[in-house]
């Protein structure tokens, strides 16, 4: 199952199934239970948005704004230098536990909507990634036990501004501009993408492949992910993780790649399909 968050043209806020290339509602009829899907995720409600789909009002993609899956998670947990070609790309060694930042919601925007480039930089990079979707709450979840707290799965690009995350040895500055980051366009539930480490993402940039990588080069698995993550926090329902990013990215090519006002970035993983938003610059 495929479920969008959106925006109808009439500013009310929902979420349905997409199949067909066409949003089935399920908030019309769930709202009064579950007004999004964190609180679907949290009650494990996914059956009832499946059938409520079913007799729901069928939508134009088109017609909506999509936002982010989850536009309102308790936590956004980033790791970084987590795919190998990307550690060997900076010159470091693999790390001995995951590097990690976190993300503010308001700092992500959801399918085919505008990420902003911020006035205060031209440094503006690409970062195509897999995030994982926590749908049961858990700490100190064991590493086999793991993937029985996933929801499901997403794109997720990690629009970094570069030179204002290299001001201290924190990353916060560069990862939370708002409107900088992007994620969706949908949620892929666990029982239609049942491995993810099978499949592959790539990056584009008006076209042009930037990043390609099999979602196994990964340093640290999901699993050991969601573990660790889990010892410092309890993980919760909707809460997101986004799990790295290849080697390709911008800052360390030659000469260097930043995206610009009219470019289009997209990131796709089989088994979810594509995130794809335009660049602007801030107004």
């Amino acid at each position: 199952m495929r479920i969008s968050s959106y925006i109808t043209s009439d500013g009310t806020a929902s979420y349905g199934v997409v199949h067909a290339g066409q949003l089935h509602d399920a908030g019309a009829a769930l709202r009064g239970k579950y007004p999004d899907l964190r609180a679907v995720l949290a009650a494990g409600a996914l059956s009832e948005v499946a059938t409520a789909a079913q007799s729901g009002e069928a939508i134009a993609l088109s017609d909506v704004t999509l936002v982010s899956p989850v536009p309102n998670p308790d936590k956004i947990i980033c790791i970084g230098l987590n795919y190998m070609t990307h550690i060997k790309e900076t010159g470091r060694d693999k790390p001995a536990k995951p590097s990690i930042f976190t993300r503010y919601p308001s700092s992500i925007v959801g399918h085919d909507v505008p990420m902003i480039r911020p006035r205060a930089s031209d440094w503006f990079d690409f970062e195509g990634e897999l995030a994982v979707i926590i749908g049961t709450r858990g700490r100190d979840i064991s590493e086999a036990d793991a993937m029985d707290h996933v929801a499901g799965y997403s794109c997720f690009n990690d629009g970094s501004v570069r030179d204002y995350q290299r001001h201290t040895s924190q990353f916060w500055a560069g990862k939370n501009f708002v409107d900088s980051g992007a994620m969706g366009p949908w949620l892929v539930t666990v029982d239609e993408m049942t491995d993810p480490a099978a499949q592959t993402m790539e990056t584009r940039l008006n076209g042009q492949v930037v990043q390609s990588t099999p979602i196994s080069d990964l340093a640290f698995s999901i699993p050991e992910l969601i573990a660790y993550l889990s010892i410092v926090t309890e993980l919760l329902p909707g809460d997101i993780i986004a799990t790295g990013t290849p080697s390709g990215v911008g800052l360390f090519r030659d000469p260097k790649l930043f995206m610009a006002d009219g470019d289009l970035i997209e990131v796709e993983i089989s088994g979810i399909g594509i995130l794809s938003n335009p660049i602007r610059d801030q107004s």
